[in-house]
C-alpha cells in the first residue's frame, strides 16, 4: 500500500515527469514526419531526386576539401573552389526551381526534431544532479598563467579577486621554464586544502592529476583559449571570475581523468595528423599557414601515418587520424550540444576514428559512421600503435612523444571538482536519438504494454 504523500508512478518515474517526457517525444516525432511531407507536398516522388542532388553537392564539397588538405599547386586550388561551388550550385538549383523554401523548412524540422528527441530522453538523474554541498576550503591555492587566453587574468582581475576570496596565488613567469606539477605538489605539501587553475587546458590537465593523487578538490578557472573542460562542466567562459564563486557556495563532483599512457588529459589524446602538425615550431605562431603547408606529406605522403587501434575488442587499422576523449564526445551535427561531452562520469573513452586515403573515401566520408571513413566507438581501454618506435600526441592540445604502442584508459570518478552551484550550462540535454524508443514514448498513452488501450 502507498502512503498518501507518494505520487510517484510505477518504476519510480512521477506522472508529471513521465507526461513531460511523452510531450517532448510528441514534439520531436510530429516535426520529423513534417520534415519529410514538406518535400513530398513540395515535389512529389521527385523529392527523392532533389533529396540526391544534395547529397551530391555535399560528397563533391568533400572532394573539394580533401583536394585543399591534401594536395599543392593548382589541384589545392581547384579544391578550394569546388568545395564551396559544389553547395552554392544546389542552393541555386533548388532556388530556380523553388524548392529551396521547402529544403530548409525540411531542414528546420529535422532539426527541431532531433533536440525535442533528446531533451525527451534525458536522463532523470544528470551528472549534475549527483553533487554534493561542501564547506568552504581554508587554505585554497590557484594557478594563474598571465598569458593564457589571451592575457584573460589580467583582463578579468583574477588575482585581486583570488586574493580577496582566500586564495594564495602562484604566478607563472613567461620569462623561465617552471614546472607545473611540482608547484602544485609544493602547495599540497605547504597546506593546500584546495587546487585551482585559471589557465588553458593543458595546465588544468597537469594540476588535475596533482588533484586526484593526493584526494584534494579541484577547481576549474576558464582563462585559457577554449576551455572545452570548463564547458562541460557547465561554467561560463566569458566570465571566469564567476568561476570563484565554487569557493564559496560551491558543489562537489565526482569526473573522470583519461590517461595516456602515463599522462593525464581532462579532454583528448589526438594521433596522427593533427599531432603531427602542432610538432612543427612554426605551428604555435601561424597555425593556418603551417598546417595547410605540412597536411599534404602527412596525408598523402610516403611518410604518411597510418594508424591502428584497439579500442577493447575492436580493431582498426589504416587511420591517418584518432581521437581519444575522456567521455565520449557528442556528434559534430548534433542540434542541441555539437561537440559536447554529454557527462563526464561515464568510466568510458570516447574514440573518433578518421581513415580516408584517396578521393573516393573523401566522397563517401558524407554517409557518415556507415561509409567506414569516419568511426565512432566507446571503450574502456585503448590501445593505439603504428610502425614506428614512439608516438606523436596531442594531450589537451600539448605536444609531447611517447613510446608505441599508447594504451589509453579512464580512471573513472578520479577527480573532485568543485564548481559554482549556480553555472550556466548545467541542463542535461539527453542522448543520442533513438527514435523506436521516442516513438513509444510518444505512443505511451495509447498503448500499454504492446496493446491497445480501449476505452
Amino acid at each position: 500500500m502507498r502512503r498518501g504523500g507518494d505520487t510517484r508512478a510505477p518504476g519510480g518515474a512521477s506522472p508529471t515527469v513521465r507526461t513531460d517526457s511523452a510531450g517532448r517525444a510528441r514534439l520531436a516525432v510530429l516535426p520529423l514526419l513534417a520534415s519529410i511531407v514538406v518535400p513530398l507536398v513540395a515535389a512529389g516522388l521527385r523529392s527523392v531526386l532533389w533529396a540526391l542532388a544534395g547529397i551530391a553537392g555535399l560528397a563533391l564539397a568533400a572532394v573539394g576539401v580533401w583536394w585543399t588538405l591534401a594536395h599543392t599547386g593548382v589541384l589545392r586550388a581547384l579544391g578550394a573552389v569546388l568545395s564551396v561551388a559544389a553547395p552554392v550550385a544546389v542552393l541555386a538549383l533548388y532556388a530556380t526551381f523553388g524548392m529551396l523554401g521547402p529544403a530548409l523548412l525540411s531542414l528546420g524540422l529535422w532539426l527541431l526534431a532531433v533536440t525535442a528527441a533528446r531533451t525527451a530522453l534525458a536522463p532523470r538523474h544528470t551528472a549534475a544532479s549527483r553533487q554534493a554541498f561542501v564547506a568552504a576550503p581554508r587554505t585554497p591555492w590557484i594557478l594563474m598563467n598571465p598569458r593564457s587566453g589571451g592575457g584573460k587574468v589580467g583582463r578579468f582581475h583574477l588575482v585581486e579577486k583570488a586574493r580577496t576570496a582566500g586564495c594564495r596565488v602562484a604566478l607563472l613567469d613567461a620569462g623561465r621554464h617552471q614546472d607545473v606539477a611540482e608547484l602544485a605538489r609544493q602547495a599540497v605539501a605547504e597546506g593546500a586544502d584546495l587546487l585551482a587553475v585559471a589557465g588553458g587546458d593543458g595546465t588544468q590537465a597537469l594540476v588535475a592529476e596533482v588533484a586526484a593523487h593526493h584526494d584534494v578538490p579541484f577547481v576549474v578557472i576558464p582563462a585559457g583559449t577554449r576551455n572545452h573542460f570548463a564547458l562541460d562542466l557547465g561554467l561560463d567562459r566569458d566570465d571566469p571570475a564567476a568561476a570563484l564563486e565554487a569557493l564559496t557556495d560551491g558543489v562537489e563532483l565526482r569526473v573522470d581523468l583519461g590517461y595516456a599512457a602515463d599522462r593525464v588529459f581532462v579532454n583528448n589524446a589526438s594521433f596522427g595528423t593533427y599531432a603531427s602538425v602542432v610538432t612543427d615550431p612554426a605551428y604555435r605562431d601561424a597555425k593556418a599557414r603551417t598546417t595547410l603547408r605540412t597536411l599534404p606529406g602527412l596525408l598523402t605522403g610516403e611518410d604518411a601515418p597510418r594508424l591502428r587501434t584497439r579500442a577493447d575488442r575492436t580493431h582498426v587499422d589504416g587511420l591517418q587520424a584518432l581521437l581519444v576523449s575522456n567521455n565520449p564526445y557528442g556528434r559534430a551535427v548534433d542540434a542541441a550540444r555539437p561537440g559536447r561531452r554529454e557527462r563526464l562520469d561515464s568510466g568510458l573513452l570516447g574514440v573518433v576514428c578518421v581513415r580516408v586515403g584517396n578521393t573516393a573515401q573523401a566522397a563517401r566520408i558524407v554517409r557518415g559512421p556507415s561509409s567506414g571513413q569516419l568511426i565512432r566507438l566507446n571503450a574502456g581501454v585503448v590501445v593505439v600503435e603504428a610502425d614506428t618506435d614512439t608516438l606523436p600526441v596531442g594531450i589537451d592540445g600539448e605536444h609531447v612523444v611517447l613510446p608505441s604502442p599508447v594504451v589509453c584508459r579512464s580512471a573513472p570518478g578520479a577527480l573532485r571538482v568543485r564548481v559554482p552551484r549556480r553555472r550556466p550550462g548545467t541542463r542535461a540535454s539527453g542522448a543520442a536519438p533513438d527514435w523506436p524508443r521516442v516513438v513509444r514514448l510518444a505512443l505511451g498513452r495509447l498503448f500499454r504494454g504492446g496493446r491497445p488501450t480501449c476505452r
